[in-house]
């Protein structure tokens, strides 16, 4: 079985826990107050695999949980300008401790979701904005609504898990896999050298 972990980042009252709950239970809950890290945990199927999910959700801004998770989803408020700017800072924080530990580089998956679609008539990030932060910070962008669309939370979060899955996937291809890589590399340094005898 595949372990894929996400982790939730975002302002107070973005939307983080609601979009999660809204994901595996169908249902909406307006407000959270939660003092501590909630964890939320899904088996799943992904591309024929039985996959279990496990999902973050911790109340501190930290982001030194980047070794221990797979992808980030970035939550901000589309009525609220100062949660998009507080969305970028951690995305570029992501991006800098990611660029640090140079190997793990591309193997950091960042989405950046803005949330509250409903409060459009309240806008105060368009979503150019949004895409525009999405490409620079090399981050795939949606905008929902937690509130209403239960169908295009769930798609996007099987659309985020398969991305995840699939980059797991090509990282595992790349990984030397014990002694017969080791056997491979060996031959390919000595192996033209060497003659029958």
């Amino acid at each position: 079985m595949n372990d894929i972990k996400l982790t939730m980042l975002g302002n107070a009252g973005a939307g983080k826990s609601a979009l999660v709950v809204r994901f595996l239970t169908k249902r909406y809950i307006g407000e959270y107050a939660s003092t501590s890290e909630s964890i939320y945990t899904k088996q799943m199927t992904i591309e024929g695999r039985q996959t279990k999910l496990r999902i973050s959700d911790p109340c501190a801004q930290v982001t030194d949980e980047l070794q221990k998770a797979d992808g980030f989803l970035v939550v901000y408020d589309i009525s609220h300008r100062a949660s998009f700017v507080f969305a970028r800072t951690l995305i570029c924080r992501l991006r800098e401790t990611s660029a640090q530990m140079c190997k793990r580089d591309a193997e950091t998956v960042v989405f950046l979701i803005g949330n509250k679609q409903d409060l459009s008539h309240m806008r105060e990030v368009t979503w150019e904005e949004g895409q525009k932060v999405a490409l620079e910070n090399r981050c795939q962008f949606y905008e929902v609504s937690a509130a209403e669309h239960c169908q295009e939370v769930a798609a996007m979060f099987t659309t985020i898990i398969r991305n995840i899955a699939l980059n797991i996937k090509i990282r595992e291809r790349r990984r030397p896999s014990g002694s017969r890589s080791m056997a491979k590399l060996i031959n390919n340094v000595f192996g033209k050298r060497r003659k029958s005898v």
